[in-house]
């Protein structure tokens, strides 16, 4: 009474509760800018939920009335950190934010009715009707869902009739899509360009290269031309596709401050499992409880792989041209690299798609003609010194530099190493590449070879000295130039030993089907 009393001294009118405005249609512009996991080194990107973030943009026009509005951004990305959201262009700016982080779904359905009652409808098994009956959920929804009933608890969809679960309403807490929304105020009715900023997680990229040897006939020993190209390959985990969108991906790593682990928003089907029927002895593979899993198939032919090792590769002649084309690919656009402070930013010339639970490539890096090095390599260490003949290893070094051909940042990633040959790029192996600047040396190690070899021999043994000899020996056909490692303090000097980084190393050139040695001394301690 006095409330209304106060309403009729004042002419004040009673407050309006806040209009819900549903921004779901797509964005007028997207810029996603992707940054690669923290520490994930050599490995393949996650593909189940990429371990990187990006930096997301859109842009939307919106009418805003007057008064207190709720502003809902739906089909943001579900792992958006609602922290690090900034929305710009509202009269008044922003009065409070929440991420709406369960999904409408049936995993989510079921892990928001724990504990709480549903209609059951399942197939009598003595008559075949259909009958309803009330159940309590009280697990779910990993691994399956098990249901108490007045039989007793049982496990949905274990029955091997059709059944289904009835839900009294959609509760107000799931959502469709993940959503942002923002509560503002606005002193008279507006149309306003929004801009929503936001980091989240489910991202990822890596850059993979093709490099193709070219023949060389001037006879020089080990110098040789490399065709290098990279793709640029974007991981988007997430179930929200961002539709011609600005994007950028980002080298190096900054320095950005941890953060918790955040759950992702609930959803997804239902992943049921039911223990088999069989005895335990009889399931397949003795998995216990889980179901049957058939063995994957047989993989493809390779294009081409090896029979021995790196250098004696076989390819099939129905396969030659596949091949070819494989190790030649074709850059239809180049990403564009820019500096960013410290960092290294690559930015796609035109809008693209990152479609949800997939991956997207253009090319990256265009570089043909580049100067390397090949030459075998070992390390003593890794020799018992008993005379044994170990192949050594296939090595590739050239310099990071304009007048090399590179001079430009090369990220890390994987090399698909293929040579030039009368029958076209053959596939030599495989290799990593760390992250390289400008100037760095650049070393692509790609197998081992059985044509050159090399054998550590203890030659004799005293108190204060041992004494070993290295013998290498090529088989090929042309002159082939080695390095071997002797990572350990040497007694006098050697003339053919050299340090390199610190490291005593046989640097020496071996001629086509022969052989040489060179002998040094340990120094031991008393």
């Amino acid at each position: 009474m006095r409330a209304c009393i106060a309403l009729l001294l004042t002419g004040c009118a009673a407050p309006l509760a806040a209009q819900t405005i549903a921004v779901s249609d797509a964005p007028e512009t997207v810029s996603l800018t992707v940054y690669r996991a923290s520490g994930r080194g050599e490995a393949p990107i996650n593909k189940n939920w990429p371990q990187g973030y990006a930096l997301i943009t859109e842009t939307r026009t919106v009418t805003i009335p007057a008064g207190e509005s709720l502003i809902r951004f739906e089909g943001v990305a579900e792992g958006m950190f609602p922290e690090s959201a900034i929305v710009t262009g509202l009269p008044k700016g922003v009065k409070e934010k929440n991420r709406d982080a369960r999904l409408l779904s049936p995993s989510g359905l079921v892990d928001a009715y724990l504990k709480r009652e549903v209609i059951l409808t399942r197939t009598d098994k003595a008559t075949g009707k259909s009958r309803e009956q009330q159940a309590i959920i009280t697990a779910g929804p990993n691994g399956g869902v098990v249901l108490q009933t007045a039989s007793g608890f049982e496990a949905l969809h274990c029955t091997g009739l059709p059944e289904r679960m009835q839900y009294g309403g959609v509760p107000q807490d799931l959502s469709a899509r993940p959503t942002l929304s923002v509560v503002t105020h606005s002193d008279a009715p507006v149309t306003a360009k929004l801009t929503l900023t936001y980091m989240a997680s489910g991202f990822d990229w890596q850059a993979n290269y093709v490099a193709q040897t070219k023949q060389q006939d001037d006879g020089t020993v080990g110098k040789g031309k490399i065709d290098i190209f990279a793709w640029l390959t974007l991981a988007n985990g997430g179930n929200q596709s961002f539709l011609n969108a600005n994007t950028m991906a980002v080298a190096g790593e900054p320095n950005r401050e941890r953060r918790g682990a955040q759950p992702r928003p609930t959803g997804g089907g239902l992943n049921l499992t039911c223990w088999p029927a069989q005895r335990t002895h009889e399931v397949p593979f003795n998995l216990g409880y889980l179901p049957y899993i058939p063995p994957p198939p047989p993989p493809a032919a390779p294009i081409a792989y090896a029979m021995a090792d790196a250098e004696n590769i076989v390819v099939t002649g129905a396969r030659m041209k596949r091949a070819e084309a494989m190790a030649s690919p074709v850059a239809v656009m180049v990403a564009e690299q820019e500096d960013l402070g410290d960092l290294k930013l690559y930015r796609v010339p035109e809008p693209v798609t990152v479609n949800a639970k997939g991956q997207k490539q253009v090319a990256m890096i265009v570089k043909p003609g580049t100067s390397f090095d090949q030459l075998y390599t070992a390390n003593v260490d890794n020799h018992s010194g008993d005379g044994a003949s170990l192949p050594m290893t296939i090595l590739f070094r050239g310099e990071n530099r304009k007048e090399k051909g590179l001079g430009l940042p090369m990220p890390s990633g994987q090399v698909m190493l293929f040579e030039d040959s009368d029958f076209g790029p053959l596939l030599a192996g495989q290799s990593t590449l760390k992250d390289r600047a400008i100037g760095d040396e650049i070393e692509m190690a790609i197998g081992q070879s059985s044509d050159v070899r090399f054998s550590v021999t203890q030659i004799s043994r005293t108190a204060g000295k041992q004494r070993y000899k290295i013998d290498v020996t090529n088989a090929r056909n042309e002159p082939v130039n080695v390095e071997i490692e002797i990572p350990y303090e040497l007694r006098g000097r050697q003339k053919q030993i050299e340090k390199i980084d610190g490291v005593p190393t046989w640097k020496a050139t071996i001629a086509a089907n022969a052989e040489a040695s060179v002998h040094y001394e340990l120094k031991l301690e008393n």
